[in-house]
């Protein structure tokens, strides 16, 4: 894809919460919205406190994609192979982002060493982890300010480096 050759990755910093706060809102009322009901995308699409928001970035690795100088999406890695958020602005939809993004999570995860990565995925997310090589280990009902969301358990087998 020759547009992802504007795409470049960098390490979270403090001064990108604001515009990682903005791709996973957009992301979730603009996308994710295809697959969860009006209710449900206003319990999710919500960050009560910047403070925390950014807390929750800078206590793990998180690498943002970068289209230029502008933030077009995230994610990032706890150190037991959680991926806990990937996210991809609406208007930079399939156009690799999130691959990138993955590929950055995964050489991190083998860096570490970890056996495997794993993750919870919203329905609109589990086709792209299921063709990048995640199985699901568990169907899910998660609570989320007074709505119940569906999503999955998927975790992928890492393979060893060399």
């Amino acid at each position: 894809m020759a547009s992802q050759e504007l795409f470049s990755i960098k390490a979270y910093e403090p001064a990108d919460a604001q515009a990682t706060i903005e791709i996973f809102l957009r992301a979730v009322r603009e996308v994710a919205s295809k697959d969860y009901n009006p209710a449900q995308i206003a319990a999710w699409a919500k960050v009560d406190d910047i403070d925390v928001w950014a807390q929750w970035r800078a206590s793990r690795p998180t690498w943002l994609v970068m289209n230029g100088s502008v933030a077009i999406g995230f994610a990032d890695l706890k150190a037991d192979g959680c991926l806990d958020m990937m996210f991809v602005h609406p208007d930079h939809q399939g156009k690799g982002v999130a691959s990138l993004l993955l590929t950055t999570v995964e050489a991190a995860a083998r860096n570490q060493e970890l056996p495997r990565i794993f993750t919870e995925a919203s329905l609109t997310a589990r086709p792209f982890f299921e063709r990048r090589g995640f199985v699901v280990v568990a169907a899910q009902q998660v609570e989320k300010r007074g709505q119940t969301l569906a999503n999955f358990r998927m975790e992928k087998t890492l393979a060893r480096n060399g």
